[in-house]
């Protein structure tokens, strides 16, 4: 059993928690996730299985879309609604002229730093563990990039934006860091994941909900969609042989404005399966990274 699944995660559960229902019913294949959402959190949470988990990280590059709701003129240590959540006294009430005037400035590439209840780690401890001991956490700012912020609805104290963002991207932080720089503080109150990449939550299945070893089977995503932002190309039995091999391939990519080409290419044979992932050899050719030639000879 390989592949991905993609999953919406209810409310109150962690990451953690779908992935060990997925994980019992499975066995002995391997599981886990890309992109952690918060127990507050629902949405979609990519689950690959067997040789998908191979695939994980081309997952988490893909762009992801939230829909985030947040609380002004409230703060808390956690910058969600379930920390020590603290009202403010008679704080400015935004405009929505103001709030939409105020969003651009937080599109591209910006610094951001994570919040103190999070999984990053700190000398080798997580930075939750620490904050929840009463210790003073400290993190770096580091870059994101966040593609598109959009004002979905907004009646003073709620305020509804979806964003598209890259990996990495603390939504509560960038609700924290919008109302700071509106002269006032906010929690968030709840947060959908609504995509990642072409993973989307309409799609996506209950892991809570009539949810068993055959329903997965159905569900199951081929692995190629793991890697669905590379650049694809199809090779024939000889191809899929050499790489079983372990030997170096040649493929032909259609250039498309850069002149130095793709630094890596899904291969994919006749019937669209996914045999490798490669990337250009030293010796010219191109070498697997990732490599599954063995299945399908």
């Amino acid at each position: 059993m390989h592949g991905i699944l993609n999953l919406n995660k209810p409310a109150g559960m962690t990451s953690r928690d779908v992935v060990n229902i997925v994980q019992r019913l499975i066995r002995p294949e391997k599981t886990g996730h890309a992109g952690t959402l918060d127990p507050l959190a629902t949405g979609v949470l990519v689950c690959p299985v067997g040789h998908g988990t191979k695939l994980i990280e081309y997952v988490q590059q893909l762009p992801k879309t939230y829909v985030g709701t947040f609380q002004f003129g409230k703060q808390s240590d956690t910058e969600d609604i379930e920390g020590n959540v603290q009202t403010l006294s008679d704080p400015p009430q935004p405009t929505q002229a103001e709030i939409e005037a105020a969003l651009p400035t937080f599109l591209g590439r910006i610094s951001q730093v994570p919040p103190a209840f999070s999984a990053l780690k700190v000398a080798g401890k997580r930075a939750y563990d620490l904050a929840r001991q009463g210790k003073t956490v400290e993190l770096a700012a580091r870059e994101i990039e966040v593609y598109s912020l959009t004002l979905l609805d907004y009646t003073y104290p709620e305020l509804k934006l979806e964003i598209v963002c890259g990996s990495g991207t603390y939504v509560r932080s960038l609700g924290r860091d919008l109302a700071r720089s509106l002269g006032t503080a906010a929690v968030m109150s709840a947060l959908e994941r609504t995509a990642i990449g072409g993973f989307r939550v309409e799609n996506a299945l209950n892991p809570t909900t009539d949810f068993d070893r055959e329903t997965i089977e159905r569900a199951m995503l081929p692995t190629v969609e793991a890697v669905q932002a590379l650049p694809q190309v199809t090779i024939g039995q000889e191809g899929i042989l050499r790489l079983s091999q372990g030997k170096l391939i040649s493929v032909e990519i259609e250039q498309s404005g850069s002149s130095s080409g793709p630094s890596e290419v899904a291969v994919v044979d006749a019937a669209g399966n996914l045999i490798a992932v490669v990337q250009p050899g030293k010796e010219g050719g191109w070498r697997s990274v990732k490599n599954f030639a063995n299945d399908y000879l």
